[in-house]
């Protein structure tokens, strides 16, 4: 699972031509330890495909700012730079993939 933080975030996610999904979390939120491994599912089976990232909520604020979230945890879809989708709160499986698959 990769981690994504305030210095690399533009660069990892906004500056890359893949589609990129970005869970914001924090260790001390239950439905963000919840889905964890649902993201870690994700990250393998669209390995190659989509850049799935995590990013801790405690230690990157500006881009929390940056991209408006409020509550935890929010999962963002990311196509050509720009979020074309946004989850917030714990989801099924199905309904990532869903988004994953609407990202390719």
């Amino acid at each position: 699972m990769k981690e994504v933080n305030d210095n690399n975030f533009a660069e990892l996610v906004t500056a890359n031509s893949r589609p990129s999904v970005v869970d914001f979390w924090a260790p001390w939120c239950g439905p963000c330890r919840a889905i964890s491994p649902i993201i870690e599912e994700l990250a393998a089976e669209y390995e190659g495909k989509v850049d799935i990232y995590k990013c801790n909520v405690d230690e990157n604020s500006d881009v929390v700012v940056e991209n408006g979230v409020r509550n935890i945890p929010t999962i963002i879809f990311v196509k050509n730079g720009a979020v074309v989708d946004k989850l917030v709160g714990a989801a099924a499986k199905s309904a990532l993939v869903e988004k994953i698959e609407n990202l390719l």
